[in-house]
């Protein structure tokens, strides 16, 4: 026995074997760096469109992940995993990507460096702080378009100096 489409309808089941019309499978979407298997941190398209060097004629209509692992050279892949953008195809160093850097920015907006931080006296480095938050509350921020991992450098600069506080500390 046989349905309309001439597809055969045994014991009550239509099997149908004719190809699916206009079907196209979605590719697999995975959060890890294909490079390094780390999971990666979504990222806003216009992030890596400001951060690549390349012609963004070769940015796909993608989903876009930063790769923060330090030892990787990719900064941002595809969602699909098809594509990686690595540190010698962005503009600016990338911070978690040289962590030991003393010439890197750790505040892309305000151009702090890590040198900068670690040759300035604590009172300095409040300093610092107090400039940032200020330029943050002026709306003179744009970490989504001059920090690689496309969100507040803050965290990263209060990072560096803990990190040296307690350095400090045991050295004492």
């Amino acid at each position: 026995m046989s349905d309309s489409c001439g597809c055969s309808t045994e014991a009550g089941n239509s099997v149908c074997e004719l190809p699916a019309q206009n079907f196209e499978r979605k590719p697999r979407v995975i959060n890890v760096c294909p490079e390094c298997g780390e999971k990666g941190k979504p990222i806003e398209g216009q992030t890596v469109k400001a951060m690549v060097s390349v012609s963004l004629r070769e940015l796909k209509d993608a989903e876009y992940l930063f790769c923060k692992t330090g030892t990787c050279p990719v900064v941002y892949f595809s969602a699909d995993g098809l594509q990686t953008f690595s540190t010698k195809q962005i503009r600016e160093r990338v911070y978690q990507k040289e962590p030991n850097a003393k010439e890197v920015n750790v505040c892309y907006c305000f151009r702090h460096t890590l040198g900068d931080i670690q040759n300035s006296s604590a009172d300095e480095r409040k300093a610092m702080v107090a400039d940032i938050n200020a330029g943050i509350q002026a709306g003179q921020c744009a970490c989504d378009l001059r920090n690689p991992q496309g969100s507040c450098c803050l965290g990263n600069v209060r990072g560096v100096i803990k990190q040296l506080e307690k350095h400090s500390a045991v050295a004492e």
